[in-house]
């Protein structure tokens, strides 16, 4: 059966993977279809849609993951098949990456008050073209620096809600999140349920224009995956996955690899049904 992976991130934000390069790790791993959900950015979609025409029945899905607040956590929101040259829509993610410029900010001079130095021009550096930068770069960082030895240390000592450089902004809600992708005739999705420890917005959302929820991710333990899918069904949302991939940093995968949580073609075409 044909498996396509509805979650990756480029070097448009924070992967390590150029587009074509995820384009083409995909076709490697059997996969028929990937989503380009880079954080905040569509910068990455063109060159991606460029590398899959040179692969027979390969598709990309032109995609988002939007950062919103939701009483103090982060939640993140993705779009599908979201029309990403629509100029309005350009211009609202604009103004969220400069939101997101702020936080990196306030999360080094976190670091810094801890006695641990981090320059905005070390985290410029990791900056490709356009793309954005956000907490992974800064996770890479202080790996550089010996700071911490790993991704997941890094957010567990430093830059996970809660922890000691960790720094929230003002940022959209994530109902503004879903009214923004669907304004791009895109189909809006909830990004990996389980590491936010706030359920009970799934029904309200789903009330609110939510179409699926990404009910198996990396971060998903086996319980969380039964659990969502059943949520899934009883809010009538579709249930996506998707491996998150943000490539490799020190030789280790953030989340999971391309392939690692991936759906049928199938789910696809139903997403592509609601885009507008």
């Amino acid at each position: 059966m044909k498996q396509s992976d509805l979650h990756t991130h480029t070097t448009a934000s924070d992967g390590t993977f150029t587009p074509a390069e995820n384009v083409r790790r995909a076709v490697e791993k059997g996969l028929s279809a990937i989503a380009i959900t880079d954080h905040d950015t569509v910068n990455g979609i063109r060159e991606a849609m460029i590398e899959a025409e040179k692969h027979e029945d390969f598709t990309v899905i032109p995609g988002i993951e939007i950062s919103t607040l939701y009483e103090g956590q982060d939640i993140h929101v993705l779009g599908y098949f979201i029309d990403y040259e629509d100029e309005n829509f350009l211009k609202a993610l604009r103004s969220l990456t400069s939101v997101r410029d702020k936080r990196n900010k306030m999360i080094l001079e976190n670091l810094n008050n801890l006695g641990i130095p981090v320059k905005e021009s070390e985290l410029e550096v990791k900056r490709h073209g356009k793309g954005n930068v956000g907490r992974g770069h800064i996770a890479e960082i202080l790996m550089e620096k010996g700071i911490v030895k790993s991704l997941p240390e890094a957010f567990e000592k430093y830059l996970g809600k809660g922890k000691a450089a960790y720094a929230s902004t003002e940022r959209i809600s994530p109902i503004e999140a879903i009214e923004l992708i669907r304004n791009a005739k895109g189909v809006p999705v909830l990004a990996h349920p389980g590491i936010y420890g706030a359920d009970e917005l799934i029904p309200i959302l789903s009330e609110n224009g939510l179409i699926g929820l990404e009910y198996k991710h990396p971060d998903h333990t086996e319980e969380q995956v039964v659990f969502y899918e059943k949520l899934a069904e009883k809010n009538s949302l579709l249930k996506t996955a998707g491996s998150d991939f943000h490539g490799f940093r020190n030789g280790e995968v953030f989340h999971g690899d391309i392939g690692s949580c991936s759906v049928p073609i199938s789910i696809v075409n139903d997403l592509k049904r609601f885009s507008k």
